[in-house]
């Protein structure tokens, strides 16, 4: 009889999480540029374009780009499209549902986080909805890490979180979810969205994790369009994305993609952040 064992989870060094936050600020700061920017009339290569004059002019590199073929360096997903779109030639449109998920690269480290916006005003409650219980869903898989003991624990207060909000009106992405990250911008574990039969390895220190809910109004089916890429709703809903990176250090958590390190979120949730991570260069491309 063999036992498969399953992949090693990388535990980072805090010096390690420091460079991580330099990746993570950049990242962050493509993120809001994108926000700022972002309005009808825009094509989603536009987008691109913005993250990438902002790692070009960082000395940074992108992980998307190149990944496994992938032609951009953000998936930009508009409405009907959950995750992975490729940039093109697309019309933003007032009132469109548009999802970028983005990576950046410092010195080796990556950082990884997904933002959805609504541009201009939304057409409807539900859409409206769809973005806040996302969001909300992210935050409450974030707060969970910090007291959680297994991974697993995660994607059952997301599941949790999502039912009390919408009950039925919105389904998870199925078959995807979040991840590790650190050397590589996808590591183990697996981190789902949704409780699962395995609770997944120990939460320890020095584990750096993507927690990422993806999230359908409707049944919840999906298909993958000819590109291999775009991942797309098919009962005509709309979805939206949120993700960002989380080290999990000897004093708490800390989320490296977001400016803050999350102390706004996670204080309403009674937790308190973790001290920034910080490396000896101390420049963050901000």
């Amino acid at each position: 009889m063999s036992f498969r064992r399953k992949p090693r989870v990388s535990l980072k060094t805090p010096e390690q999480f420091g460079t991580m936050r330099r990746a993570g600020l950049l990242l962050a700061r493509i993120h809001e540029e994108i926000e700022k920017s972002l309005c009808a009339g825009m094509t989603t290569a536009d987008i691109d374009q913005i993250s990438r004059d902002i790692i070009a002019s960082a000395g940074a590199k992108s992980n998307f780009l190149g990944y496994h073929g992938f032609p951009a360096t953000v998936c930009v997903s508009v409405n009907e499209e959950i995750v992975h779109g490729i940039p093109g030639s697309r019309v933003i449109r007032e009132g469109d549902v548009v999802s970028v998920d983005a990576g950046c690269i410092v010195e080796g480290w990556h950082s990884d986080a997904a933002r959805t916006h609504i541009v201009s005003t939304a057409k409807s409650e539900a859409d409206r909805e769809l973005v806040e219980v996302t969001r909300g869903a992210m935050w409450e898989g974030i707060a969970a890490l910090a007291s959680a003991k297994r991974v697993g624990e995660i994607g059952a207060a997301i599941e949790d979180y999502v039912a009390e909000m919408a009950g039925e009106r919105i389904q998870h992405l199925e078959e995807f979810g979040g991840h590790g990250i650190g050397r590589a911008m996808h590591e183990p574990p697996d981190v789902m969205n949704f409780r699962t039969r395995d609770r997944g390895p120990k939460i320890v220190p020095g584990m750096a994790l993507c927690i990422e809910p993806m999230l359908i109004q409707g049944d919840g089916e999906f298909d993958i369009l000819d590109d291999e890429w775009t991942v797309v709703a098919t009962k005509g809903g709309r979805a939206a994305h949120f993700e960002h990176s989380v080290a999990v250090t000897e004093t708490g958590i800390f989320v490296l993609s977001a400016v803050d390190g999350g102390k706004a979120e996670l204080e309403k949730r009674g937790i308190m952040i973790a001290e920034e991570p910080s490396d000896s260069s101390a420049t963050t491309g901000r």
